[in-house]
């Protein structure tokens, strides 16, 4: 089917074909022929964000409209600003070739701007509910003459508060009025909506209700919940030219994410609803120029991002509502494109995927957070088609390269491009080969961990017990653990042996031939703002001497230590609070495709 054969006016047809726009949707083709009709046309479409649904309502709304009159005829409620602006935008497009006038309202902006131009006539209104329930009651928004009221991610602005603003709208409109109500899912107060305002809609729902976007593939990584960080900057380090959203639960959470990989060189910015609405707009702007590479958001914030071309989508950690992770996910496999939503979840977690999988009706794929090996080598490869892409400046380069091929004559082709990756891929290589594996697994039977632990004791020798103030409440793993200690010492991970992470304190093996360096260059160190002390011990309960920096910690705690992480416990869990763990400041740069 095509366009023309849905009843559409010339003009937008017209625009249509500028577009290259041939073939309609499902969702389109479905809900056009009925939305044309004049009156008793009420509506209720289900369908992924992605899947055309602006064009669903916008098109035949443009092609009913009265071009005659200067009163609003078509009314658009949307649960975001960035929803908002981009349906005018879409409109606007859509009639090019129409006298149609298209404002759209919203909180954060001037009001007064936004009266001005209603006054001097208005077509279709698109709005957020607050700010709409406010001209209304100001007697600025006439809906006198409203013939059409669209509800456009109801299922969304349900979420957020809006039934009383969204009830109140709809009893102030006209009883002869259609109401097209459009939603990802239909819970039950979407359903309310439809029996209380609407007469015998017309139900369209491409797929099964609630169900998601087929080109999305779904997978849940099982990790700690101490290793998140560690497992998104993996996934990012392991798809170079991501172009993603990342969810988390919390405004702080978000920041926080956010602020750390930045930190770390990541192309990262946040959005949450603690910026103002100009931050906020700065921000999308950058993020739809691919300035940005991933934004890191909460879901309120997220709502109404209309962008293309996402690539993944990564959930920090599940929302509370499993609705919200369709809406999500929807983010990404956009016109028909494909793309990824991975979720990272803790062993105790499962229960959710199952309860989403059950109203989705999807399955999701079990993956693994890439290893270092994987992920240097994705890194390795990216470098190197950077460097065949890059463009040789010619003339610049030229009165250099007589001394440049005269430093290189004693060295053969293969020499040289080994030379020239080690120098920018060393560090990238170091850095992982002292990262342990993120990937929770499950647990051991006591017959095997009789085993290893037998194993872990014979490999003790010639090595150094050492006693360490931190443990599993500031954050410590072991990957952690010897990022600290390597660092700190300037050694190989490979002279790390044994590792136990206690509550509040741990103990490793190393090298005895470095046992003076380690205890030199680790004590008085920090980790996560917490300062570190560390002690040789000669058994597992402690029993140790030779602590650097002189004088007994002994004091009748827990294997004959107390540990003493500088502040008080008050300071300490403020510094702790939520943060993510810092990785060493001279992380490498990584290869992306942007």
């Amino acid at each position: 089917m095509t366009f023309e054969e849905l009843g559409l006016r010339e003009e937008v047809l017209k625009s249509l074909k500028e577009l290259g726009f041939e073939a309609p949707t499902p969702i389109q083709e479905q809900a056009i022929p009925h939305l044309l009709k004049d009156k008793d046309c009420d509506f209720v479409g289900l369908a992924q964000t992605g899947t055309g649904k602006t064009a669903a309502f916008g098109l035949p709304l443009l092609s009913n409209i009265n071009l005659k009159s200067s009163i609003p005829q078509g009314l658009i409620i949307c649960p975001t600003r960035e929803l908002c602006l981009q349906i005018t935008k879409d409109l606007e497009i859509f009639s090019k070739y129409l006298n149609c006038n298209v404002v759209s309202v919203y909180g954060g902006a001037d009001i007064k701007r936004q009266i001005t131009k209603i006054k001097k006539g208005v077509s279709i209104i698109v709005a957020t509910p607050g700010r709409l329930l406010d001209l209304i009651n100001r007697k600025v928004v006439k809906l006198s003459e409203v013939k059409t009221v669209v509800l456009d991610e109801a299922d969304e602005m349900l979420n957020m508060g809006f039934k009383e603003d969204i009830d109140s709208i709809l009893e102030s409109a006209p009883d002869s009025k259609s109401t097209w109500l459009f939603s990802a899912t239909m819970p039950k107060e979407v359903a309310r909506i439809a029996k209380t305002y609407m007469t015998n809609p017309l139900e369209v729902s491409i797929g099964h209700k609630n169900q998601s976007n087929e080109n999305i593939e779904h997978i849940y990584s099982i990790v700690k919940d101490r290793d998140r960080y560690e497992a998104v900057k993996r996934l990012i380090d392991y798809h170079p030219n991501i172009y993603g959203l990342i969810f988390c639960r919390t405004k702080r959470e978000t920041a926080t994410v956010a602020e750390n990989l930045g930190r770390e060189g990541y192309n990262a910015e946040p959005l949450h609803g603690d910026l103002t609405q100009p931050m906020r707009d700065r921000v999308m702007a950058r993020f739809r120029s691919k300035e940005i590479q991933v934004l890191v958001a909460t879901d309120v914030a997220a709502r109404g991002i209309d962008v293309d071309d996402i690539t993944h989508v990564i959930n920090y950690n599940l929302p509370d509502d499993t609705e919200n992770y369709t809406h999500r996910s929807g983010r990404t496999a956009r016109a028909g494109k494909k793309g990824q939503s991975i979720v990272l979840i803790t062993p105790k977690e499962t229960y959710k995927i199952k309860a989403i999988e059950k109203q989705m009706g999807q399955t999701f794929a079990q993956g693994k957070i890439p290893n270092a090996e994987e992920i240097c080598e994705i890194q390795l490869m990216k470098l190197i088609q950077n460097t065949k892409d890059i463009q040789v400046k010619e003339k610049d380069i030229e009165k250099f390269m007589p001394q440049i091929l005269s430093s290189f004559e004693s060295m053969d082709k293969i020499e040289i491009i080994k030379k020239f990756v080690s120098a920018e891929f060393n560090r990238f290589i170091e850095y992982y080969q002292r990262a342990g594996d993120v990937n929770q697994r499950a647990k051991e039977s006591s017959r095997d961990g009789q085993r290893r632990d037998k194993g872990a004791r014979a490999r003790d020798e010639g090595k150094t017990r050492f006693f360490l103030s931190a443990g599993k409440r500031d954050g410590l793993n072991p990957g952690a653990l010897l990022r600290v200690v390597c660092d700190a010492a300037d050694i190989k991970s490979t002279s790390i042996g044994r590792i136990d992470i206690m509550a509040s304190f741990s103990f490793f093996d190393a090298d005895e031939d470095l046992t003076n360096r380690i205890l030199k260059s680790v004590d008085g160190t920090s980790f996560e703002g917490t300062k570190l002390s560390i002690e040789v011990t000669n058994n597992e309960k402690g029993g140790g001497s030779g602590r650097s920096g002189g004088g007994s910690r002994r004091s009748g705690g827990r294997g004959g230590f107390r540990s003493s992480r500088g502040g008080s416990k008050r300071d300490r869990s403020a510094k702790r609070g939520g943060s993510e763990r810092r990785s060493r400041p001279d992380r490498p740069r990584r290869h992306r495709g942007r």
